[in-house]
């Protein structure tokens, strides 16, 4: 039995891991029962810890090994950890992960998780959002299961190509590569995975980077995918987290899809993130 003190805090994704130092190391039997809780809670959250940079890597190991994202520019001498940072001066800009998805879904292996640490955050706003991909396809309506259900959905890099390249100046908080023709290369996936760990199915499309379906064209795609966008994103399969200075949060990229809220012009918010693999593409 888990010794862990754990808090849900939605009926249906993510819980709060209370009474728990991180920053003094996690011992074998405190690192399972870490992992176990991730895969049955999909997303985690720690209060009030005092970690530093190299302290956040070695935790991201307990999960998985660090993986090194392309085509996002990382802090300096760190190449796993990017700095999601909107200054109080950046007004109007776009902010990292400011639409609902999951993470490279169009690499053929997409991350496995993240964890982001929060070092300042704003008066009000800034919040984070995921929603349950699991329960999202265990609902699906039976017409679109019978659509999902042992077909490929087909990923592009599309802030990072030319075919699906954003419209105007899109100024954004993070440095990106765009225009790179590599990222218009189209990755299949399944569009309803296994997990690695537990084997449960999830619904894995991407509005970011899905295009189309497998044997569809993408206008014959289009109608559908906003329907399981629509569905995979309703409020009841969501937590949303409102950022405290201290926090750490870790989810589950295989199995939930999450949205940074654009809220907070004329504030600080420096947040670390650090990413890892399972090694595995995905599976049906």
């Amino acid at each position: 039995m888990s010794q862990l003190n754990i808090k849900p805090v939605t009926g249906n994704i993510g819980a709060e891991i209370e009474d728990i130092d991180l920053s003094a190391g996690v011992d074998g039997t405190a690192r399972d029962d870490l992992v176990q809780a991730l895969w049955a809670h999909q997303v985690l959250f720690f209060h009030d810890q005092e970690i530093d940079i190299e302290r956040q890597k070695q935790i991201t190991k307990i999960f998985g090994p660090l993986q090194r994202l392309p085509y996002v520019e990382p802090i300096s001498d760190e190449p796993f950890v990017i700095g999601v940072h909107k200054k109080a001066t950046d007004r109007k800009v776009a902010v990292f992960g400011g639409n609902w998805h999951s993470d490279f879904s169009f690499l053929e292996h997409p991350p496995a998780g993240s964890l982001l640490s929060a070092v300042e955050v704003p008066e009000v706003g800034g919040d984070t959002v995921w929603s349950n991909q699991i329960t999202a396809y265990e609902t699906l309506p039976d017409d679109l299961k019978a659509v999902v259900d042992g077909r490929d959905a087909i990923h592009v890099g599309k802030p990072h190509g030319v075919k699906f390249a954003p419209k105007g100046n899109q100024r954004s908080t993070v440095k990106m590569v765009r225009g790179d023709p590599e990222a218009d290369r189209e990755t299949f996936h399944p569009a309803v995975r296994a997990h690695p760990e537990t084997g449960r199915k999830a619904l894995f499309v991407n509005p970011v980077y899905t295009s189309r379906l497998d044997g569809m064209s993408e206008a014959e795609s289009a109608p559908i995918l906003d329907r399981l966008f629509w569905h995979a994103t309703r409020p009841e399969f969501s937590c949303r987290h409102r950022w405290r200075a201290g926090d750490l949060v870790v989810w589950d990229n295989r199995t939930t899809l999450h949205f940074a809220v654009n809220d907070y012009d004329g504030f600080d918010r420096l947040l670390y993130r650090t990413t890892f693999s399972d090694d595995q593409p995905p599976h049906s």
